[in-house]
């Protein structure tokens, strides 16, 4: 009893301890308040240097008034960053530059945080134990140009432009929308129902010539006659999108022990959130979303709602709303190198191949790589230790694109420099907890897992995810995003309407779809152990699971039922699709009929 005393005395005082260090600052001590309309860059820009020249060894908590902040890329701190799955075009005008702290908290309780022109709202580096709560994210002028089709005739498609958008025509006729220092002429866009915010079915990616534009009364009016499409009734919402990805709404980058809380982002022009070369990040109702059902909008971010790249320790997501995003909800991997040259006996020169995927850390000495072949994707060797890794086309890992890897033992005979080969981080792949979200209404994908360690997937809606709601995948000569999966569970979600349209990997509502070029060349197995089970599918279609390259694979006590929401029309009309697969087994599952299955 003693010693439980003093134990607890001992914690309580910890915990004084603790609670003493934590240091409150309010925004509005440094002329940062809600409502104003000012541009607040500058002044939230010298408050962080002011706080962390006082506090910079302690927690520190600054707490922002509910309300609208406006930022603009005036007064901004400008940053050099590499950004895994972005366009790599630097400097970037930063709004909240957070570097090198410990333990501080933004406590935005209900803040409003909109951005202006082409910015990066929120950067945390190589920072431990940073919190972000409450807050909001936007721009004031999207990037994505939002119409209403008003009218569909041979002679083209008439629409109008939201009220919030600045449009025109430039002096060649071609449409081009405007905003603060940026302007975009879109050529593709993504068509929502006006009515349910779905995509709409069998549409996909839109090509919208739109040259030649003729501008028509009322303001913000226009008929484009090259554009037609019989597909978009009168009605129909249409997103019109560039293809760039400057920047994500929140980029995490280096740090560990990160915990976002009750943040909603509304739009950013790249990632919802992106998070690359982290330790642990947690995300507890967090929204890449609308401003709930009467948001005049129906898009939100360019690309994913959020992407982990490289990461490590575990990810977890829970009870977020994901929507409207021009990508998947989450996407989790690593990066390979692929190897283009070999030096003696150790070492091996790797670049990054992907454009928008370069510029940052791969590695560390003392992590454990695994080498592959990059058109059957089978390993070649044991996993080997990195003794060094260095820039080889730079003076610095920031901005090198290719990197000397120096092993701790000899390589494998077999292993060339012929660019056959792949190099994977074994130590930067992290275990995910995806659980109790929501994903609707988005373009492409529900989800996407490439990691080795344990990931779990339960509770989720996958509500009209477009194309396939989770999907296992991984490649090393497209987007070179590795890896294999080991120990998957997918249980309890509950899956309505996917594969309205067809994007890449979209074979069935679970695609288990490696990129192997070589799969008859094949040996080994890509994927394994995973698990699908007490799953809900509400379809109108025939595929619900596609897999190839998988030893060890149970689908069981699912229950599937048929609607008439759609008409069929994939190409793949097999309940069960296998491709060089083994261990498999289908068993105690609710079907309408005798489910087909097609082994290859």
């Amino acid at each position: 009893m003693k010693n439980r005393i003093i134990t607890s005395v001992l914690s309580a005082m910890i915990c004084m301890a603790a609670f003493s260090q934590t240091v409150v600052d309010m925004a509005a001590d440094y002329g940062i308040r809600p409502g104003s309309g000012k541009n607040m860059s500058a002044k939230l820009n010298s408050a962080l240097a002011d706080i962390k020249k006082r506090y910079g060894s302690g927690a520190v908590s600054l707490r922002f008034a509910p309300g609208r902040y406006d930022f603009h890329p005036k007064g901004s701190a400008s940053r050099e960053y590499y950004i895994s799955n972005h366009d790599q075009a630097n400097p970037k005008a930063v709004g909240f530059a957070i570097e090198h702290w410990d333990s501080l908290t933004i406590d935005a309780d209900g803040a409003d945080f909109i951005f202006h022109g082409r910015m990066l709202p929120i950067a945390v580096v190589d920072s431990r134990n940073f919190s972000l709560k409450g807050a909001s994210i936007d721009f004031e002028t999207p990037h994505i140009t939002q119409v209403t089709v008003l009218d569909n005739t041979s002679d083209g498609i008439t629409f109008r432009t939201a009220p919030w958008v600045n449009a025109g025509i430039d002096k060649n006729g071609n449409f081009i929308a405007r905003g603060e220092d940026w302007a975009i002429s879109p050529r593709s866009g993504i068509a929502f129902d006006a009515t349910t915010r779905h995509v709409v079915y069998r549409t996909s990616d839109l090509w919208c010539p739109l040259d030649s534009v003729i501008a028509l009364k009322p303001k913000g009016t226009y008929r484009a006659p090259k554009w037609t499409d019989a597909r978009l009734t009168p009605g129909t919402v249409v997103a019109l999108r560039g293809w760039g990805r400057p920047a994500p709404g929140i980029f995490l980058s280096g740090d560990s022990a990160t915990s976002i809380t009750d943040v909603k982002v509304h739009y950013a022009e790249g990632m919802g959130l992106l998070a690359q070369l982290c330790d642990g990040i947690t995300l507890t109702r967090f929204g890449v979303c609308l401003r709930g059902d009467s948001d005049p909008r129906y898009f939100t971010t360019q690309a994913d709602a959020t992407h982990f790249s490289g990461c490590k320790g575990v990810i977890t997501s829970t009870e977020g709303l994901y929507e409207g995003m021009m990508d998947d909800a989450i996407n989790v991997h690593g990066t390979y190198l692929k190897v283009i040259g070999r030096t003696g006996k150790r070492t091996l020169r790797g670049r990054y191949m992907h454009d928008q995927s370069w510029g940052f850390r791969w590695g560390l000495p003392g992590d454990s790589v695994q080498i592959i072949r990059s058109e059957t994707m089978e390993t070649v060797g044991q996993p080997m230790i990195i003794e060094n890794i260095n820039p080889a086309d730079s003076r610095q890992e920031h901005g090198a694109r290719e990197f000397d890897v120096t092993f701790t033992a000899d390589l494998p005979d077999a292993v060339a420099d012929d660019c056959h080969f792949g190099m994977e981080n074994l130590s930067w792949a992290p275990e995910v907890y995806f659980a109790d979200n929501v994903v609707r209404n988005n373009r492409a994908r529900g989800s996407l897992f490439s990691t080795p360690r344990r990931v779990m997937v339960e509770r989720n809606l996958f509500d009209h995810t477009s194309g396939t709601a989770i999907l296992l995948c991984g490649d090393c000569m497209g987007w070179f995003e590795t890896g294999a999966c080991r120990d998957v569970t997918i249980r309890q979600n509950r899956f309505v309407n996917s594969l309205t349209n067809m994007f890449q990997f979209t074979e069935a509502i679970i695609s288990i779809y490696p990129e192997i070029h070589d799969l008859s060349g094949q040996r080994q197995y890509f994927h394994s152990g995973i698990l699908i089970e007490d799953n809900d599918f509400i379809t109108f279609d025939a595929p619900l699971l596609y897999a190839k390259s998988t030893d060890g694979l149970s689908f069981r006590g699912n229950r599937v039922r048929i609607n008439g929401d759609f008409p069929p029309f994939h190409p793949n009309q097999f309940n069960f699709k296998l491709q060089r697969c083994r261990n498999v087994t289908v068993t105690d599952n609710e079907l309408p009929q005798q489910p087909s299955i097609l082994i290859e």
